[in-house]
């Protein structure tokens, strides 16, 4: 099967890509990244001399490149998109271009070309929740103008196949970690800083709660539904670890044998969603996936993996170190 990935240098892209060419035979993958915020030639070197692996930079948006890509592949996994919310806060214009129209240059070409679409999407499309838990019917309530534009994108997408019976299949994950993370996300971010016994910032009093999920059992997740989604549905993709951020930071510096009082509570950033969750009852039942990382076994994984990568570790960049970054007007 030859699969086009899009965002393949990106954190889950790049895992992805990773775990499929290691781990299973039959797969030709091209990559096609435009190389923005948060790509990382880097993240596949150890790939990038593989015959049945290609590399081409191009976005998403250019629909000549992407009709040429797209014709000589089986499936489209479209991992590209703008994902740090922060930025979207600051300016939302890319978000729109890359996560909507870039969505729909895919979604048009797979449809008009017959060919299959596996779209990554978020739980932030429900917005904050109280107490309850998302299925896959709970209804979209975006806050931020990330999480809106991949709502559109996931309502423009289950319109296609309405209306052209266009071969898609929507996942829906909740918060991952791992290697290969955006440095400016909390996890790489908490450790980049901790190392170098450097403030971290948390934003209010630290209760927002996530749902967290090791990369690789995303990437499971991602590949049982390219093989055995049944086109027009959407899966819920969840390891069922609701944890608050402050507890996250306290957990990451205790692997770290580093001092709580290294953290410092920041102004809280607009519209900051209190509490996420997700349902993926769906995809164990129907699908067959499991959960294999603890959320403690992930988080020791990742932390080691940027110790072990000191290039990463050393990144203590301006972005890093911006304490409110959606106040960023550069």
């Amino acid at each position: 099967m030859k699969l086009l990935v899009t965002g393949g240098l990106g954190f889950i892209g790049s895992n992805f890509i990773l775990k499929t060419l290691h781990e299973n035979e039959g797969f030709d993958i091209v990559n096609v990244d435009a190389e923005l915020a948060g790509s990382n030639i880097k993240n596949l070197s150890q790939v990038k001399n593989l015959e049945n692996y290609e590399y081409v930079k191009g976005n998403i948006t250019n629909r000549k490149l992407m009709e040429d890509l797209i014709k000589n592949c089986d499936v489209v996994v479209n991992f590209a998109a703008e994902s740090f919310v922060d930025r979207s806060i600051n300016d939302a214009n890319p978000f729109l271009v890359s996560n909507i129209r870039g969505a729909y240059t895919i979604l048009d070409i797979i449809t008009k070309q017959k060919k299959r679409m596996i779209q990554i999407s978020t739980d932030e499309v429900f917005g904050s929740l109280s107490n309850e838990t998302a299925t896959e019917e709970s209804k979209f309530n975006p806050s931020s103008p990330y999480a809106a534009t991949k709502a559109a994108a996931e309502l423009l997408i289950n319109s296609y196949f309405t209306t052209f019976n266009s071969d898609v299949v929507i996942t829906r994950c909740t918060n991952n970690y791992g290697p290969r993370q955006f440095a400016e996300k909390l996890i790489p971010k908490t450790i980049i800083l901790a190392h170098h016994d450097k403030k971290i910032p948390i934003y209010g009093n630290g209760k927002n709660v996530r749902d967290w999920i090791y990369v690789e059992d995303h990437c499971d997740a991602v590949l049982s539904t390219l093989n055995h989604g049944k086109s027009g549905e959407s899966y819920n993709v969840s390891a069922n670890n609701e944890i608050d951020n402050i507890t996250v930071v306290r957990k990451i510096l205790e692997i770290m044998n580093k001092p709580d009082d290294l953290i410092e509570f920041v102004e809280d950033r607009p519209g900051h969603d209190l509490r996420y969750s997700l349902d993926s009852t769906k995809i164990s039942d129907q699908l067959g996936w499991k959960v294999k990382s603890s959320f403690e076994e992930g988080l020791e994984k990742t932390v080691q993996w940027y110790l072990d990568n000191p290039e990463l570790l050393n990144n203590v960049s301006s972005a890093i170190l911006d304490s409110t970054p959606w106040k960023n007007t550069n």
